[in-house]
């Protein structure tokens, strides 16, 4: 076939930018949409059981979603390998169930805008796994500087260093089971890199979303959670934070297809930003995110993410 030297649509720079920001939009939104869910179903904090019912409904109504648009995308269904089972439920357990156990618990119990920041040292834990247990990568300086830049970053919205000593501003059910997520997503992010060389890891994360999700939905179902829906305004969440994973997801996954890897993930550092602002907007949180320690914190996070992500191979 003669080529015609067009360039496909999704290299041009203002297309990667506009749907690299439309799905740094989508992440960011998880944070208020999960605490304004916690409203609309009428969750309390303590209330673990219904928690763990509404992450449930959320991903499996994500994995449905994503399965739906890569098959669309790829005009074939997409039906996993039997041999890929295991891989789907090793990716369940991390991502899913792992993860967003501790991830609605955190946003239970913490701002928005303190989940956010905290939340984006997943990044820098995902190259220290990478790095020193999965030897997927070496260290460069630029990552090491990258990850001292952005973790100076979350030091700083946990209290700083006489914050982390002292321990007062932190807890367990809150900033501490933010920092266990950002942990359990370094390691999917790893293991989805390696579990690709053998399916499609749009059909690995869509299956995973749907059993991860089925895992924590009936886990909390048996421990005597409900999920009221009081209002429309519950169905419209609830698909909305579905659409949040799988949507992102999808555009991110094209992105990636025809751009260098380094000019898609530099756009990184605004998934954070989106967080902080959309938090602020939404859940009135504008005093925590616009002062002086919130600002200061945030810059140095996607400060750190530019760094890290301005050092990887560009193929």
């Amino acid at each position: 076939m003669k080529d015609t030297g067009k360039k496909n649509i999704w290299t041009y720079l203002p297309v990667v930018f506009a749907t690299a920001l439309f799905c740094c939009v989508l992440w960011g939104s998880a944070s208020p949409a999960i605490k304004i869910a916690y409203d609309l179903f009428k969750i309390p904090a303590e209330d673990t059981a219904s928690r763990l019912m509404l992450a449930g409904a959320r991903f499996m109504i994500a994995g449905g979603m994503t399965v739906l648009f890569g098959s669309v995308l790829s005009r074939n269904a997409l039906i996993p390998k039997k041999s890929s089972f295991k891989y789907i439920a090793a990716l369940a357990l991390l991502q899913t169930i792992g993860q967003y156990f501790f991830f609605f618990m955190s946003l239970a119990n913490i701002s928005g805008v303190r989940g956010s920041i905290i939340n984006a040292s997943g990044n820098f834990l995902a190259i220290i796994v990478a790095v020193y247990v999965f030897r997927l990568e070496s260290l460069t300086l630029r990552k090491v500087i990258g990850c001292l830049v952005g973790f100076s970053g979350i030091v700083m919205i946990l209290g700083g260093v006489k914050g982390l000593v002292s321990g007062g501003a932190i807890t367990f059910q809150g900033e501490g089971a933010m920092l266990i997520a950002a942990l359990f997503y370094a390691f999917s992010s790893c293991c989805i890199k390696i579990f690709s060389k053998y399916e499609n890891p749009v059909t690995l994360s869509g299956y995973q979303f749907m059993l991860g999700g089925l895992v924590l939905y009936g886990v909390g179902m048996i421990m005597g959670g409900q999920l009221v829906f009081y209002s429309t305004a519950c169905f419209a969440n609830l698909i909305y934070m579905g659409f949040i994973s799988a949507g992102a997801y999808t555009l991110w996954g094209v992105l990636l297809k025809h751009n260098p890897v380094s000019r898609v993930s530099i756009f990184g550092f605004m998934n954070p930003v989106m967080g902080v602002v959309l938090s602020a907007l939404f859940l009135g949180e504008n005093n925590e995110a616009f002062s002086f320690t919130g600002l200061a914190a945030l810059l140095l996070v996607a400060l750190g993410i530019i760094i890290v992500n301005t050092g990887r191979q560009r193929t």
